[in-house]
């Protein structure tokens, strides 16, 4: 058996840390950016207090992505997380158009 030299460069590994970090800041700006659009287009609140409900919650959902990007034990399940809460916001985004509501 051969000893693996620990101080090689592990490309499988380095994959994985570029891929949750792109997840987490791409994906988490997507997520957050998509949310707040949603919140604002989507909550019976004056036009104001809508947008700022919605700048104020992406923060949070910012966070929670770049803390979950990091946090799953697969880097494959950060890009589900996102796919499945962001593909039907994306849908339902598209299909309310400027100034509709649903």
């Amino acid at each position: 058996m051969s000893k693996r030299n620990h101080t090689a460069f592990d490309v499988r590994y380095v994959m994985q840390v570029a891929s949750r970090a792109i997840a987490a800041l791409f994906g988490g700006y997507a997520l957050a950016a998509m949310t707040t659009a949603g919140l604002s287009r989507w909550l019976p609140l004056p036009r104001v207090e809508a947008v700022m409900t919605g700048m104020l919650s992406s923060f949070a959902i910012y966070a929670t992505v770049a803390i979950v990007a990091f946090a799953v034990t697969r880097a494959w399940r950060v890009w589900l997380y996102l796919a499945i809460a962001g593909v039907p916001l994306a849908i339902a985004l598209a299909c309310t158009g400027p100034g509709m509501t649903p």
